[in-house]
């Protein structure tokens, strides 16, 4: 491979060295590198070269097609976002998730603290699919973070009503089950696809909040007083990307005169 071979012996050399030796595939220099071998194979590792030069190009195409429609689409949520403040009879904040912790999905650190007005205690809203809905409760508040507890989480809880039927009960996270609302009486007329939305009773969460639609009705025994409804949430725990974090409104005391 080292002998200065001219004729076919040399074409095979440049050809072998091409293919086995990335450098000289890769370098500026290839076509100055195949000069003196036969006109056909010069061709051919010139067109080898165009064609790796194409697929760059390609490939680079490709990944501002990826980039410009990621923005797009960041670009078309954010707009949601806005259109749908500016319809909410509620006052508060956007943040976005800062981190998930791996091992538990139903808890979300987002990127706004008290530094920014946000509180213990505070309703927090998000987007599914154009969809907003309840996504959780602050829980633990820094300077510039805080941790929400979201909806699916077992430590959640909420008092909802069944928009439909006006009938009260107690919606509850499942972990990895079903979240489901307990306490909704027997006689009540409760059907699949019904919405569910947050009760004025809550002392956490303003009322009318859309919090999800029935998926089943259980009846787990004879002697029970009360169903256990089973509800798909309206924002699911692994969609939750951005969420609205409402203002806590303080309580309005009147002097009496």
């Amino acid at each position: 491979m080292i002998l200065p071979l001219e004729g076919i012996v040399v074409s095979v050399k440049t050809v072998l060295s091409y293919i086995f030796i990335p450098p000289i595939r890769a370098a500026h220099g290839t076509v100055k590198y195949a000069q003196g071998v036969h006109q056909t194979v010069q061709e051919l590792l010139e067109t080898h070269q165009e064609n790796l030069r194409l697929k760059q190009q390609i490939e680079m195409e490709h990944l501002r097609a990826t980039q410009a429609e990621t923005v797009f689409k960041e670009n078309e949520r954010l707009t949601e976002e806005l259109d749908l403040e500016s319809a909410w009879p509620w006052q508060g904040i956007w943040a976005k998730v800062a981190y998930r912790e791996p091992s538990q999905w139903n808890t979300v650190t987002i990127d706004k603290g008290s530094a920014d007005g946000i509180r213990e205690r505070s309703a927090v809203l998000s987007l599914e699919q154009g969809q907003d809905g309840l996504a959780g409760v602050v829980v633990e508040v820094s300077e510039n973070t805080s941790k929400v507890l979201l909806v699916r989480d077992e430590d959640f809880s909420a008092a909802v009503m069944l928009e439909n039927g006006q009938e009260e009960g107690l919606l509850v996270g499942g972990g990895s089950g079903a979240v489901r609302i307990k306490y909704i009486p027997l006689q009540a007329e409760v059907s699949k696809g019904d919405k569910v939305v947050t009760s004025a009773n809550s002392s956490i969460f303003p009322a009318g909040i859309f919090v999800g639609t029935v998926r089943a009705i259980r009846d787990d025994g004879s002697f029970q007083t009360a169903r256990t409804i089973e509800i798909d949430p309206a924002v699911r725990s692994s969609a939750v990307k951005e969420v609205f974090v409402l203002s806590k409104q303080e309580p309005v005391y009147v002097e009496n005169l």
